[in-house]
């Protein structure tokens, strides 16, 4: 979350439009990232498919078998794709799963299954009848929460995990009200499924918080994102004046069911697993990622854990490292090299 406040800080202010790399340079690096970082994907010979598990569609993308079994999964409103910049390498020495979990991208939206213990147990069947090998099993953010699920509950399929900046004791109540997922996504969920709406990427365009961060520039941004959406129904918004990592935040919201945000407001992500009692069962080798932490200045949480939470979770595993580092919220995204070294390591291990 740090790194996409100072971006906006640079966009609003000018100062990487007009930086070294150019007017020009920076508006296409906007606009082709996705298509840029997917032609990579497709290269290193990822291909989409579709398997049913207890009568819903998980959609992944499988690449080559070049090694050991690697799950990834994706956190909140996003999709496999987030993954793009660490696809191809990890695709040399591993053979990746990257799923659509249930209510993001091409994979079924079934409310029922929108909780930790209910999404986990269909990934264990994913993992038992999909990849059909132990698997290293990499999440981000609510991934985290599953990976965490799968690492405590189905042994048999799970080698190592990798917990990349989960919301670990964050998303229950009272502590929920002071994180900016709640205030946000779940909250906007909430509040769109109520007044009936049914343009979830319309609706997230207008009420999204990350608008105040922008100052009087946000009224221009939303104009010109209204005119995309109307000149691209079904899909996600996407701005040339805008960088990737506040693009990917819009790019797959026309893939996601708010439905899934509003299990974050009641509090149905967490019904049926204990998160203490789930990390304090992981007896496969893991490692605990935390990125940078923010609080606003009413004291919201900007990020998925603070120091405390993270701090608890780190003394919880009975076998797990604890990596600190100061980029935002999207890890892997951000420092794909050191997220590959990682794993790396974890595989190592």
């Amino acid at each position: 979350m740090r790194r996409v406040l100072t971006i906006i800080g640079l966009v609003v202010g000018g100062g990487l439009a007009a930086g070294a790399i150019g007017a020009g340079g920076w508006c296409y690096r906007n606009a082709t990232y996705l298509e840029r970082g997917m032609a990579a994907v497709a290269g290193a010979g990822y291909t989409e498919k579709q398997t049913t598990v207890d009568g819903s569609v998980i959609h992944y993308a499988e690449g080559p078998d070049n090694g050991p079994a690697l799950l990834l999964i994706h956190g909140q409103e996003v999709d496999w794709k987030n993954y793009r910049r660490v696809l191809p390498e990890l695709s040399r020495r591993y053979h990746v799963f990257a799923v659509d979990c249930y209510g993001h991208g091409s994979s079924a939206r079934v409310p029922e299954k929108y909780s930790a213990a209910a999404l986990g147990r269909d990934l264990h069947t994913f993992l038992t009848e999909v990849v059909r090998e132990p698997a290293i099993v990499a999440g981000h953010s609510s991934g985290g929460h599953l990976a965490a699920w799968l690492g405590a509950n189905a042994q048999d399929t799970v080698r190592a995990v990798l917990l990349e900046d989960p919301p670990f004791f964050t998303t229950t109540m009272p502590r929920a009200r002071t994180t900016w997922n709640y205030v946000d996504l779940a909250t906007m969920t909430h509040t769109f499924l109520a007044a009936g709406e049914t343009d979830w990427v319309g609706y997230s365009l207008e009420h999204s918080r990350i608008w105040g961060f922008f100052g009087d520039s946000a009224e221009n941004f939303k104009r010109q994102g209204r005119r995309y959406h109307a000149a691209h129904p079904g899909e996600g918004i996407r701005w040339w004046s805008l960088p990737p990592v506040m693009n990917e935040t819009f790019r797959a919201s026309a893939g996601y069911d708010p439905r899934f945000g509003d299990a974050f407001y009641t509090g149905s992500w967490d019904e049926g697993w204990d998160q203490a009692d789930t990390l304090s069962r992981i007896s496969v080798p893991s490692t605990l990622v935390h990125t940078a932490v923010r609080y606003d200045e009413q004291g919201i949480l900007m990020a998925a854990m603070g120091d405390e939470e993270a701090a608890r979770a780190r003394d919880l595993l009975p076998h797990g490292r604890f990596v600190k580092v100061e980029t935002g919220h999207g890890f892997h995204d951000e420092a794909p090299r050191q997220y590959i070294a990682l794993v790396d390591e974890l595989n190592r291990r």
